[in-house]
């Protein structure tokens, strides 16, 4: 079992940054993919970035590539999101995610473990 916990979110005007963070627990990420999704009200889950904890291979949307990066501290067991120039289209709860398998991908059902996420608000 891995128990994931986010924090990070907030309110920021458009243009703003934020950095979440996802805390990992339990078993060893070592031979995990760990992803960012989002979910704004009304709307599916939405892949935002993944990477592989070994090596650090990464994978972004298109929606976000140039605007997040996605990162992770080993030491720390922790994957973070650096998101620059945020937009209000960014508004969603965001989660993180890991996969026991090493093959980057941005499909929501292909993830075992799942944190509660936590709400990122970008005004006009």
């Amino acid at each position: 079992q891995v128990q994931l916990v986010e924090s990070g979110g907030g309110m920021v005007q458009a243009g703003g940054s934020l950095r979440l963070s996802c805390a990992a627990s339990g078993r060893t990420v070592s031979n995990y993919v760990m992803g960012w999704f989002r979910q704004a009200p009304g709307k599916e889950r939405e892949f935002v970035a993944a990477i592989r904890w070994s090596g650090g291979s990464t994978y972004y949307a298109n929606s976000v590539r140039g605007r997040f990066t996605i990162s992770r501290d080993s030491a720390k067991n922790t994957m973070y999101l650096q998101m620059n120039s945020l937009k209000p289209e960014d508004t969603a709860v965001y989660y993180c995610a890991a996969r026991f398998w090493v093959a980057l991908t941005s499909l929501p059902y292909e993830y075992d473990y799942w944190g509660q996420g936590t709400q990122v608000t970008v005004s006009s």
